[in-house]
């Protein structure tokens, strides 16, 4: 059983940050066309809407970096800390049962991402092709 599962490891390593980063890519690609709707939630919510910019880039950004698997541990953590941000900011009101299934939402991506942060992109990665995985573990992330 454990060939099967070194077998599928890399494939999972794969499937499991594409998972993760499609949504990132997905809603921030959203928000461009959404511009002026989500400027005005943003605000409604106490968030400069001028930060709408950085907020695409770090989504769009980070997704694609983690779907590439470059720079993971990096991208990893600041989409944790940006799941986690989002979720005090946005679904902070968990007596709405909608409001708490996305911030639990919001919790499990940043679980993902951490998990990332201790261990990396895997071996279908940018980071693994460019020895970038020991460059990362000289650097206090392992």
């Amino acid at each position: 059983m454990n060939a099967i599962f070194e077998r599928l490891s890399p494939w999972s390593e794969l499937a499991g940050r594409l998972l993760l980063a499609l949504i990132f890519i997905v809603t921030g690609l959203g928000k461009i066309s959404g511009f002026e709707g989500t400027q005005g939630y943003m605000e409604a919510m106490g968030v400069p809407g001028a930060l709408l910019p950085l907020v695409i880039v770090t989504e769009v950004g980070g997704g694609l970096l983690i779907a590439l698997g470059l720079f993971t541990r990096y991208s990893a953590l600041a989409l944790a800390g940006f799941s986690l941000l989002s979720a005090l900011l946005f679904h902070n009101n968990i007596a709405d049962q909608t409001q708490q299934i996305m911030f639990l939402k919001n919790l499990a991506i940043a679980g993902g991402f951490l998990y990332l942060v201790a261990n990396g992109a895997g071996r279908m990665s940018l980071d693994r092709r460019l020895g970038r995985s020991k460059q990362e573990s000289q650097h206090g992330f392992d």
